[in-house]
């Protein structure tokens, strides 16, 4: 039996954490057993038994030389107690110190995937430069990088992360036989304050800038007067809700836009909308896009990252230019004002081919690497 640790920043809501703890529970357990470790006081930590997680109290998301040393010590101890064949990090943070400790440990399989990079376009050149060198460094120490994207695959070829004979293409998954759910459409609105008259605009996400709320709030206030009847619902936390919240309120559009918080109900949520619109800046692969297309929604979203792997332009939705506030309004403005042309999309949407995005398949994929890299290297001493 392989025993494997993931490693990942924080058990806080999201798509790598989604992806990590499906990973940890359905592995098979005739041939792996699996660990997390990550850092303390996670919205997620619940799902995890005690008896397969493990707590790095320094790591933490913000960067912080002193406790960065400290949770590389800690990871290193962590792993040489644990003794894995494999360790899997997870996240920007997570993936550089989990792999430096890894190495450091002596682990046979060192594998990382990217969830879309900590580097961006927007940052300052030489934070920039800094995160590029640091994937690059711990890249010598990975037997495999897995993209969840075709696009964050290239962007790494491109800048000579690692070995493109150790690039893996596995997607982020969705539990797809889930979407579109059954969901009381009626009822569903009504718990939001919404009713069957209002044309409901959706999008799911953290509140923190790679996501980019602030051009849905001006989407919402510019097409607001224009369609009185639209909403515009964003699902998603994050340290800084409060902020977008009180933002909205300050713009006097609690009518027409919510900041509802996290909800555990985003599939129903989803089959009660009628446009999933996301306007993130950079991305690995966005769930969220996946399960809305599965859903059956046209979609409006900057195009951006894994975003150009499965939204087609004019196909099963409208894909602007990364950024466009002015072509994001004019796209949304258009399924808002041209119900046919919302139904012809949607069809398109429910039609996209999305098998490769099946969660329990990603699970298989990762099984299969697994063991060819233990296979190769042996077993952990």
């Amino acid at each position: 039996m392989l025993k494997a640790a993931h490693i990942i920043t924080r058990l806080d809501f999201g798509g790598a954490q989604g992806n990590t703890l499906h990973t940890a529970r359905t592995l098979d357990k005739a041939r792996f057993e699996a660990s997390i470790v990550c850092g303390h006081r996670g919205d997620l930590e619940h799902r995890v038994p005690d008896k397969h997680i493990r707590y790095a109290e320094h790591l933490v998301r913000q960067i912080s030389p002193l406790k960065d040393i400290r949770a590389f010590f800690e990871l290193r101890k962590i792993l040489n107690e644990l003794k894995p064949d494999i360790v899997h990090t997870h996240s920007s943070k997570a993936g550089i110190l989990g792999r430096l400790a890894a190495a450091a440990a002596g682990i046979p399989v060192i594998v990382h995937t990217f969830h879309g990079f900590g580097f961006h376009p927007r940052q300052n050149f030489l934070k920039r430069a800094l995160y590029i060198a640091l994937e690059k460094i711990c890249a010598r120490f990975s037997d495999a990088l897995i993209f969840v994207s075709r696009s964050n695959l290239e962007t790494a070829r491109a800048i000579g992360i690692g070995a493109p004979a150790r690039y893996h293409l596995i997607r982020s998954g969705v539990a797809l036989a889930a979407y579109p759910a059954k969901a009381d459409r009626a009822a569903k609105r009504a718990a939001i304050g919404l009713d069957d008259t209002h044309t409901v605009v959706f999008s799911i996400g953290n509140t923190k800038p790679q996501k980019n709320p602030d051009h849905f709030i001006e989407a919402a206030r510019r097409l607001a007067a224009k369609f009185p009847s639209a909403r515009f619902v964003f699902a998603g936390g994050g340290a800084e809700l409060e902020k977008y919240q009180d933002k909205v309120r300050e713009l006097k559009l609690e009518k027409a836009c919510l900041f509802i918080g996290w909800r555990e109900d985003t599939a129903e949520l989803l089959a009660a909308s009628d446009i999933f619109a996301m306007t993130s800046l950079w991305e690995g692969l966005p769930r969220a896009l996946v399960e809305a297309l599965r859903t059956g929604l046209p979609s409006v979203c900057y195009a951006t990252d894994g975003v150009t792997d499965i939204l087609r332009d004019g196909v099963n939705g409208r894909c602007v230019p990364q950024g466009d506030l002015d072509g994001f309004c004019a796209a949304l403005s258009g399924l808002l004002d041209d119900g046919a042309l919302r139904a012809r999309l949607a069809a398109g949407a429910a039609a996209t081919d999305l098998a490769e995005f099946d969660i329990d398949f990603m699970v298989r994929q990762q099984e299969e690497l697994y063991e060819q890299l233990a296979g190769s290297k042996g077993p952990a001493k």
